[in-house]
């Protein structure tokens, strides 16, 4: 037994002592040492689906119901997403149509026109076929009111947010335009007064101005049809502050005020030319056909590149200033890039 000091306190052991700082410097370490950096993997949403049916829905339209070959149920979806379809030819993307509540199938539904559309008509059930997502660049946003204007193939992103308006109890009205009632898909999914049907062999071509009226205050707006469309309903939308617009083309815009410049692909060593009326993303795509790229039209981020060299002339919100640039809409400012690619 160790006695106790001249004040009558015991003495602390040695032993012990030592075992204590030794202790101490351990937790001392660990906590000077930085945290372990863990690695992060990109998610693969990539999966092959196979073709449960093909439907006739309008005068050059079907619908796919695709389904997982073992039957599992499939990622969740939202009002607005699409599916990213890998084929040999290239990738095309095609909104979601169905229900987000059925989670054994998506359904899409494919126009023909030409190139990768001929494929996707020429696709029999059974078949199997890779796809990619589902990804959201029209994002539906809860409110009390909406207005949705639709154009032709435009009514397929569009289906799924009438059905969420729906089911929040909001206050809604769908305007469906087309050429004529035998090229307008899913006619027979809509009715009621809420809907209002407009063909121009019966009424004419329509003012987009007249579509969108005077909405609401809080109205949220969404449109998608053709590249006239969306463009009208713009110009008629203007800067007004009580109610939201949101659209989604299915073709990019073609590129205005454009100058010609010049970029470097240092990874593969490769110079191109931009033309004043073509993006970066079309001339890379062209030479590296499996370049990233979804939306064309500069708001989800997908084609995000590094820049290495060269001042960029920004072209969407979307495109903030981190050292990287979104090459389906962005350009060169000073006629050269240089591009992680």
């Amino acid at each position: 037994m160790i006695p106790p000091d001249l004040y009558g306190r015991r003495r602390r052991d040695p032993f012990w002592v030592a075992v204590s700082a030794l202790f101490g410097a351990r937790q001392r370490v660990r906590y000077l040492r930085p945290p372990a950096v863990r690695e992060i993997r990109p998610v693969d949403r990539t999966m092959d689906l196979v073709v449960l049916e093909v439907r006739p829905r309008a005068d050059g339209v079907v619908s796919l119901r695709l389904g997982a070959p073992d039957g599992r149920v499939l990622p969740s979806w939202q009002p607005g997403c699409h599916l990213d379809v890998l084929l040999p030819a290239g990738t095309r993307q095609y909104s979601l149509c169905g229900d987000p509540a059925d989670r054994r199938a998506y359904r899409i539904a494919v126009r023909r026109l030409h190139g990768l559309s001929a494929e996707m008509h020429a696709l029999c059930e059974g078949d199997v076929i890779r796809v990619r997502g589902p990804r959201n660049a029209f994002p539906f946003l809860r409110g009390d009111r909406y207005l949705f204007i639709a154009g032709g193939i435009g009514i397929t992103p569009i289906l799924p947010m009438v059905t969420a308006a729906e089911r929040l109890r909001a206050d809604w009205r769908l305007i469906y335009c087309g050429r004529g009632r035998d090229s307008m898909p899913f006619l027979d999914e809509l009715a009621g007064e809420r809907v209002r049907i407009r063909t121009d062999d019966e009424h004419g071509v329509p003012d987009c101005g007249d579509l969108l009226g005077d909405p609401e205050p809080g109205t949220a707006v969404y449109c998608c049809g053709p590249a006239p469309m969306i463009d009208g309903v713009r110009a008629a939308f203007g800067s007004r502050a009580d109610a939201t617009l949101h659209y989604e083309r299915f073709a990019p815009a073609p590129v205005a005020d454009g100058r010609p410049f010049r970029i470097e692909l240092r990874r593969s060593g490769r110079v191109l030319e931009v033309p004043a009326d073509r993006s970066a993303l079309d001339v890379i795509k062209d030479e590296l056909p499996a370049v990233a790229y979804s939306c064309r039209q500069g708001f989800c981020g997908t084609c995000r590149t590094r820049v290495l060299e060269g001042e960029v002339e920004r072209r969407s919100p979307s495109d903030g200033d981190d050292g990287a640039m979104l090459i389906c809409v962005s350009r060169a400012a000073d006629g050269r890039l240089a591009l992680d690619l």
